[in-house]
């Protein structure tokens, strides 16, 4: 629900900062401290985003389109398709939808196809001020918040803050983005996308921004518009679903794919000085989509205990940091094409629908936002798409930049759905709806109490309420036995979906779980006291001593391999570069190795020459701390995964043998 007071908390946290409304950047003698302003905060928790493609999604006024939006796409979705949809939209259980660019976009002549089809999506906009009349028209925009806002729907822009072509043309007050095109420069461009940011809220009171490549901007310029955006969003108002006048919510979301360390660099900003309060939750998509299908590299087979060291990564971010997690997006492989490129399953078996069942089951019982992309709700996939890698595949439309754009397909405004597809769509808005009625799902202090190959549990405590959810990571059916201590119940447990009661017998609840299920328990009589969470696995004893030490003297003599290898990764000091502080030195008897100072976090890496040949990797593409492994020749997209739960020094380990053959890896953390 939109908090009615947020004009009040926005003035309150004004008060609050070190610097006041009017205090220009320049006029500062430090960098703007501006803290997230918490009515926000707490209604964040709360939001469910639908979104939208606009150019792919449905065609509502036939006279206008791209038409040839992605290669040969014949797309020509606009903002009437959006009106059109709005009511199946309030249908699933949402309460906001984001919308890609629809900024007017000119093409650049002579570009190629690849940029032809970027234009489409407007995140190479021209006039920020104006909507692509390949859309439609101001009025139609105001015609889209209005009746959004009438349907207790919230509306966010796309915010391309950070780059753009050569041909932007000045804001209304004379205004242009300074320095190159991609990215632009700050804090020169900082006025230019301020008067951006807060224009819309003002022209047509829009509740905040999605924020395109969010890295591109420094996190000070985040703050400072983030405070212009609050400010704007509290100079006007507008009646919602309930009759109550309220300022526009101000939410602001950080698109930065990349792990958590460099989301708090670029994004979060520090406890003491914050720089946005949202960004989309990269690290734990991925980790969802890798137990319950394929990465976009095919990598899978994960199991709870993965989903648990993701979620246990949290704990990294400061305070006021809301991760929202979304299953897929614009850019990412749909949820289904990644079951098929994993020979998985396919929509013509139970499995695929059980498959995005669980996946949709994790993400409601998510604490913070969550965002669904259009057509996941039905189970949507590119028919065909798993086959296609050519060269060719934007012009013909079937590449990885383009299978998650196709066509919008709205019950009761363009399409009749299938079994399958109605019942998938039902399912999901059973789970909005469960967000909505049981906070402790969207609100709720996480203690995860199980975790391993086949199942998932988490028990969300919020006020009174005490929630369990868990869900079956196999094709078998299950029963998990969970004690009263483990859940802190006194009583009963309550199925929140069907009402089934499960009874509390020897100390002991008998959980039946069906292949993929996912549950949402009430735990009827809390105890008062806290769930015991799972301990994660330790570290092996039994590994080699010399491969483990971080001490061992380099050798002068020759080993076997020829090239000097790298630990290459995306670790926050190199972002998947050779450097020296992370170079390889022969230890003897085929062991290189090298000591590198790490964050906690979770990370992906292969150990490779300079010239990327030769490269290895772990078997498995997995590496835990202490246990040896197998090493492999690596290529890409096989990267080992690690995480790492505590600061400090850490050894890596390779092994070969006389002839260069990979044998072993492994990584250990250094004693103090």
């Amino acid at each position: 629900m939109v908090k009615t007071l947020v004009s009040i908390s926005v003035a309150s946290a004004l008060m609050l900062g070190c610097a006041s409304e009017s205090t220009a950047p320049s006029e500062q003698n430090s960098p703007l401290v501006y803290s997230c302003e918490q009515s926000n905060i707490d209604t964040a928790d709360d939001l469910r985003i639908y979104q939208v493609m606009v150019e792919s999604f449905v065609n509502g006024n036939p006279s206008i389109g791209h038409g040839t939006g992605y290669g040969t796409s014949h797309h020509m979705g606009d903002i009437q398709g959006i009106i059109d949809s709005l009511d199946y939209i309030q249908s699933l259980g949402m309460n906001g939808i984001w919308l890609t660019p629809i900024f007017h976009s000119i093409p650049i002549e002579n570009q190629d196809h690849w940029a032809d089809r970027l234009d489409a999506t407007g995140y190479f906009a021209t006039d920020y001020f104006s909507i692509d009349p390949r859309f439609g028209t101001l009025d139609d925009a105001k015609t889209l918040v209005e009746e959004a806002h009438k349907r207790g729907l919230y509306v966010f822009f796309d915010g391309v803050f950070g780059h753009h072509k050569s041909n932007v043309v000045p804001s209304p007050t004379g205004l242009t983005p300074v320095g190159e095109d991609n990215p632009v420069s700050y804090p020169e461009s900082l006025p230019f996308f301020k008067e951006v940011a807060q224009y819309w809220i003002k022209e047509l009171k829009i509740d905040g921004w999605r924020l395109d490549q969010a890295y591109q901007v420094p996190p000070q310029a985040w703050t400072e518009i983030r405070q212009a955006v609050d400010q704007a969003s509290q100079s006007v108002t507008y009646v919602n679903s309930e009759g109550q006048t309220v300022n526009p919510l101000g939410y602001m979301v950080a698109e930065i794919w990349a792990g958590e360390n460099r989301i708090i660099e670029t994004g979060y900003g520090s406890e003491a000085a914050p720089a946005l309060c949202s960004a989309f939750d990269f690290p734990v998509r991925y980790r969802l989509v890798e137990t319950f299908a394929v990465n976009e590299s095919g990598i899978g087979g994960r199991g709870g205990e993965w989903l648990a060291e993701g979620m246990n990564l949290h704990a990294l971010y400061p305070s006021h940091a809301k991760p929202n997690l979304m299953i897929g997006n614009h850019d990412l492989v749909r949820f289904g094409d990644l079951l098929e490129r994993g020979n998985i399953t396919t929509p013509a078996e139970d499995e695929y629908w059980q498959r995005y069942k669980a996946a949709f089951s994790f993400q409601a019982a998510y604490t913070g936002p969550i965002t669904t992309y259009y057509g996941d709700e039905i189970g949507d996939e590119l028919a065909g798409f798993a086959d296609r890698v050519e060269s060719d595949c934007a012009i013909i439309g079937q590449c990885d930049d383009h299978v998650a754009r196709t066509s919008g397909q709205v019950e009761g405004v363009n399409t009749t759905l299938n079994t399958k597809q109605s019942e998938l769509r039902q399912y999901v808005a059973e789970l909005m709806n469960l967000r909505v009625n049981h906070p402790a799902l969207s609100k709720g202090t996480r203690t995860n109490v199980v975790a391993d190959n086949m199942t998932y549990a988490d028990v969300k405590q919020h006020q009174d309420e005490s929630v369990l959810y868990i869900v079956n990571i196999s094709a078998d059916t299950r029963t998990i036995s969970l004690s009263d201590t483990q859940l802190a119940s006194l009583g009963s447990l309550t199925d929140l979906q069907d009402q089934q009661s499960i009874a509390l017998e020897s100390g002991n609840y008998s959980i039946p779980l069906s292949p993929y299920q996912g549950r949402f328990l009430r735990i009827d009589e809390p105890s008062g006291e806290l769930p015991v969470p799972v301990i994660a696995e330790g570290s092996s004893g039994d590994s080699d001593p010399f491969m483990s030490a971080c001490d061992n003297p380099t050798v002068l003599e020759s080993g076997p391999i020829s090239e000097t290898l790298y630990v290459v990764g995306d670790f926050s000091d190199s972002g998947w570069t050779h450097q020296p502080s992370r170079a390889f030195e022969y230890k003897g008897n085929g062991v290189y190795q090298v000591v590198a100072s790490e964050s906690p976090g979770s990370y992906r890496m292969q150990y490779s020459s300079a010239t990327w040949d030769p490269q290895f990797t772990a078997e498995g593409l997995s590496l835990k701390l202490g246990q040896e492994n197998t090493l492999e020749y690596g290529g890409y997209g096989k990267d080992t995964t690690i995480t790492l739960m505590e600061p400090g020094n850490y050894v890596w380990s390779l092994k070969f043998d006389a002839s260069g053959e990979p044998l072993t890896l492994l990584a250990a953390k250094c004693g103090d």
